[in-house]
C-alpha cells in the first residue's frame, strides 16, 4: 500500500473519529473501504463528449467502410498515392 496524506473538513474528522470508535477499526481502514465505495459504485458516463454524437444506429462498426464511401472518404478516393523515397542528407 501507499501513504497518502487527506485534508478533511474539521466536521467530517469528528464524524470520521465517531465512526472509528464506533466501529473499532483504524482510521485508515475505514477511509479505504469509503475510497473503495466511491469508485466502485455506478458506472460513469465515460469521458466528456462520449456519445455526444449518436447516430441512433447500432450498426455503425460493421458498416464503416460503406459509410465512409457514402460521404466519400472511403474506397479509391482515399487510397493514398506512391510517394517517392527520400533522399538521405549527406553528411558533413
Amino acid at each position: 500500500m501507499k501513504r497518502t496524506t487527506i485534508y478533511l473538513e474539521p466536521d467530517l474528522e469528528v464524524r470520521l473519529k465517531m465512526e472509528v470508535l464506533r466501529r473499532k477499526q483504524p482510521m485508515a481502514e475505514i477511509v479505504r473501504e469509503a475510497v473503495q465505495a466511491y469508485l466502485t459504485r455506478e458506472p460513469t458516463d465515460g469521458p466528456p463528449g462520449a456519445g455526444a454524437f449518436r447516430s441512433g444506429r447500432s450498426d455503425t462498426a460493421s458498416r464503416a467502410e460503406a459509410l465512409l464511401e457514402e460521404t466519400g472518404f472511403g474506397g479509391a478516393s482515399t487510397r493514398r498515392a506512391k510517394r517517392t523515397p527520400r533522399r538521405a542528407k549527406p553528411r558533413p
